[in-house]
């Protein structure tokens, strides 16, 4: 029998049932920043949690709760963790072949300075990574790298965590704006544009805030221009290519703009002294190999690989071949015990309508299989015997069985809430703001990240209520839809998910609390930041967003 959201359940209030429905998260917040629960331990145990608390507050039906949580659970599964068991695959290919040594020698050689390896490495080539692949990919691998350049395994993960910030809106080839065109029928264009005209602000703020983080305030004047040539040639590009160029590569010509200008001040301009982390003090600076621009390239040549595979996966016509010709899927169009027995009801929809449920496991689009794919060609440039390969499977699946399961459950806690009506509850509660929703509205996409790791979803979740709370409030839609995506890149550094992957690649599985504790206040001053943009630009200077053309 059919089951309809009740986003007023308790009393027919929202904000009872908003209070009631939100235990759950703040069990997780307790769980990773207070209890320093181990990250698979908080996922499942929240999971649980919020499958009975929907049962006693919605009065969901058991079968629609669990159905929900392994639909979940099967998306964390693939293709989530699946970026993540290739990605570090990949990464740990690279070191048994003996090309990591090389590869920091390449990075190295550009600077000894740890503020501006951070900025290197963690902000534009994380950057780069996110446009074209995204989901993961970018922590993954970037807090690999700094890892083997010596940083701490936490400040690794940390840095490269609130990295990635900035890019996320426009990361996997524009995916986040295209779900927020979908669900609220703003042109993707227009959100892009709008998004090009809030990030960019925060684009010039991450590099000097990563060194703040890193070497403290005295520490920042010294690569003041290297911070400056960072950021604000990131913010230039990401500016006029979301624009002028649409959603799809402000990430990609924002990253390599920025690395190239960087690394050409690099050339002419070093900072008087370097610095190091405290534990290195007293050691000697390492001196690095010198290296023929062919082994460089031999070296850089699995991430080479993946740039063009993943560009290649993006257009629009391999996905149609694919599609069409490589039809090695399994697709359940009714998810069973799930499709066709959900509704979504007022005010979220006109009309009480049916909440669709399916799962297709599409093998050859999968980002994951792209880095598998490139592992594979990386294992024939690299000559490494199939043994070793072997070898290095297994020890990659070994170590990231617990950061699968953390993935899974937190996957399976998002789709519960969306077929719940959890997360339609929260967002009507914030719509209560009134006028003061400009403010808030940043802070909707910052709680869908964090709930689902991914500011794509979040714009799926959301984008249609920014856009009927916006225009009942007299506000421009425009302006709130695009807030949901900015606002939700600064939970990306918070999600468990997040956490789980970076926990995953720097070896940190089991203090994934410590990580949650590490970027929390980050995440929460950067919001606030977004919050201030967003009201500013509703009420002082409205002329910034463009408005739908009628």
């Amino acid at each position: 029998m059919p089951w309809t959201q009740n986003y007023a359940a308790l009393g027919n209030s929202i904000p009872l049932t908003a209070l009631a429905v939100s235990l759950p998260i703040f069990y997780l917040f307790w769980a990773l920043a207070i209890k320093r629960m181990k990250g698979h331990i908080a996922g499942v145990t929240t999971l649980l949690f919020t499958i009975i608390d929907v049962m006693i507050v919605y009065k969901m039906p058991f079968e629609l709760a669990i159905s929900s949580s392994i639909l979940g659970i099967l998306n964390g599964i693939f293709p989530i963790a699946w970026i993540i068991v290739a990605a570090v695959f990949l990464y740990n290919l690279t070191v048994e072949a003996g090309q990591f040594d090389i590869i920091k020698s390449s990075i190295a050689s550009l600077s000894d300075d740890r503020r501006l390896q951070a900025l290197l490495i963690a902000f534009s080539f994380g950057a780069f990574l996110e446009g074209v692949a995204g989901f993961g990919t970018p922590v993954a691998i970037t807090a690999s790298i700094l890892i083997g350049l010596g940083f701490e395994p936490l400040y690794a993960a940390g840095i490269c965590l609130v990295a990635n910030t900035a890019p996320v809106a426009f990361g996997a080839i524009g995916a986040p704006i295209v779900a927020a065109a979908a669900a609220s029928g703003v042109p993707a264009d227009t959100i892009a544009a709008a998004i090009g005209r809030q990030l960019p602000f925060l684009s010039v703020f991450v590099p000097l805030y990563l060194v703040v983080i890193m070497a403290g305030w005295k520490n920042v004047k010294e690569v003041l221009p290297g911070i400056i040539c960072s950021g604000v040639t990131f913010a230039i590009a990401q500016w006029w290519s979301s624009n002028y160029l649409g959603a799809m590569l402000p990430d990609v010509i924002a990253s390599i703009f920025s690395l190239l200008c960087t690394a050409i001040l690099l050339k002419v301009w070093k900072p008087k002294n370097i610095w190091r982390f405290p534990h290195e003090h007293g050691q000697k600076v390492e001196q690095y190999k010198k290296y023929s621009g062919g082994q460089i390239l031999k070296a850089w040549s699995p991430f080479i690989v993946l740039t063009v595979l993943v560009g290649l996966w993006g257009t629009n016509s391999f996905k149609g071949y694919v599609t069409s010709q490589l039809k090695w899927f399994v697709n359940i169009p009714h998810w069973p015990g799930l499709d066709g027995l959900v509704y979504k009801a007022a005010p979220i929809v006109a009309k009480p309508t049916l909440y669709a449920a399916s799962y297709k496991w599409d093998f050859f689009l999968f980002t994951g299989t792209v880095i598998l794919i490139s592992s594979i060609i990386s294992m024939f440039i690299l000559r490494i015997s199939p043994a070793r390969v072997g070898k290095v499977a297994g020890t990659t699946l070994k170590s990231l069985i617990y950061p699968c399961i953390t993935i899974g459950s937190v996957l399976g806690f998002a789709y519960i809430a969306n077929y719940s009506g959890l997360s339609y509850t929260l967002g009507l509660f914030f719509s209560l703001t009134g006028k003061a929703f400009p403010f808030f509205a940043p802070v909707l996409g910052w709680l869908g990240v964090f709930l689902t790791g991914s500011d794509t979803s979040a714009n799926a979740l959301f984008g249609q209520l920014q856009n009927v709370t916006a225009t009942q409030l007299h506000l421009n839609p425009v302006l709130t839809v695009a807030a949901n995506s900015s606002g939700g890149v600064v939970g990306k550094m918070i999600s468990p998910q997040s956490i789980a992957v970076a926990a995953a690649a720097t070896g940190l599985i089991g203090r994934e609390s410590d990580l949650f504790r590490f970027t929390i206040k980050h995440s929460l001053i950067m919001l606030l930041i977004i919050c201030c943009i967003t009201l500013i630009q509703a009420y002082l200077v409205p002329g910034m967003i463009p408005v739908l053309m009628h």
